[in-house]
């Protein structure tokens, strides 16, 4: 028997990044999406792609019936899930897909977003939904918190390195390059297509970055003292995908040997053979990490090279792959598909 499940924010990325997931998961099925800006709309109007899919119509989230639904996917803009959240039935499990709950500190989040949290109590119980390091805590939990594209690329890149003592802690620098779907599907100057494509740009620049919270959130508790990375993003003219370079110190050979033994089980985390580096191209549409690792010319330098699809195992994927784990399903199930090439 399905579970029944609603998608908040149906009309964003990620959003449609779950429905099309969804749509070929045996194990879900889609009772409700909301999308306030479009209600009373099908989803086929607002995405063409999905009009041979039985959807129901998009509702407000007021309108949203969840009478019989086990579980709520949130992919709603940040700062607006934490009172919608706390407004659900509290025998719905929630993943939510935005930053409201990502960082556990009160503090630490009104440092970061700029303003107080409006549900602590819920962010106290938010599990942070970086699968493949919390799946026991996920299984188990009511809410998720999803973790940002960015963030996920580079721990994926270096927490069993913090944790194996492979890496000089102090010197760790992620340079990343971040597909626009990243930034949304609102309206905003700077990403039409006169103003992005045929180059790149740094943005957020100087550790002003947001996800430099969960960078710091998580690195430190695996280091047991502070660990503040070095993080600059780069927009790229390109709809999807992330590739991380990330600068560190010590030996490429064992840090290679750390990953591979660490991911080694991982259905989706997929480390290439020593001195391969992967690309964006190659992971596309996909849950699949691909995580590549050379030596520098300067012994005791090393280059560890992640790279996701920011919509896929970046949220929606790992928002489905906490929804299975959630409701008892195997953690693999709707994610298996290859990555769409070329």
């Amino acid at each position: 028997m399905a579970h029944d499940i609603a998608i908040l924010g149906a009309s964003g990325y990620t959003g449609a990044e779950l429905v099309r997931l969804i749509a070929g998961h045996a194990g879900f099925r889609i009772a409700g999406l909301s999308a306030n800006a479009k209600a009373g709309q099908k989803m086929a109007a607002v995405f063409p792609h999905m009009r041979h899919l039985d959807l129901p119509e998009l509702v407000t989230i007021e309108d949203l019936d969840l009478s019989g639904v086990d579980l709520v996917f949130c992919a709603l803009p940040h700062a607006t899930s934490q009172a919608v959240i706390a407004g659900l039935p509290r025998d719905v499990k929630v993943v939510d897909l935005s930053a409201d709950f990502r960082l556990r500190d009160p503090a630490a989040y009104e440092r970061w977003y700029g303003q107080p949290h409006a549900a602590p109590e819920l962010q106290k119980e938010a599990v942070y939904g970086l699968t493949e390091f919390y799946r026991d805590d996920i299984a188990g939990a009511r809410l998720v918190a999803g973790t940002g594209c960015n963030a996920a690329t580079g721990q994926y890149a270096l927490r069993p390195l913090i944790a194996a003592g492979v890496i000089d802690l102090d010197e760790i620098v992620i340079d990343l390059k971040a597909a626009v779907s990243g930034a949304g599907r609102a309206l905003k100057e700077n990403l039409l297509h006169a103003e992005l494509s045929e180059g790149y740009h740094t943005y957020a620049a100087g550790g002003t970055h947001r996800h430099l919270g969960e960078f710091d959130q998580e690195f430190s508790a695996i280091a047991g003292r502070e660990v503040r990375v070095q993080f600059t993003p780069h927009l790229i003219p390109a709809n999807r995908g992330i590739l991380a370079t990330v600068y560190v110190r010590g030996d490429a050979k064992e840090i290679h040997a750390t990953l591979e033994a660490a991911y080694a089980r991982e259905p989706f985390l997929v480390t290439l053979p020593f001195g391969e580096l992967p690309s964006t191209r190659h992971v596309r549409g996909s849950n699949y990490c691909h995580i590549g690792v050379a030596g520098d010319r300067v012994d005791g330098r090393a280059i560890v090279v992640a790279a996701l699809d920011n919509l896929t195992k970046g949220s929606s994927g790992q928002a489905l792959q906490n929804a299975n784990l959630m409701l008892g399903l195997q953690e693999t199930t709707g994610l298996t598909a290859a990555p769409v090439f070329p």
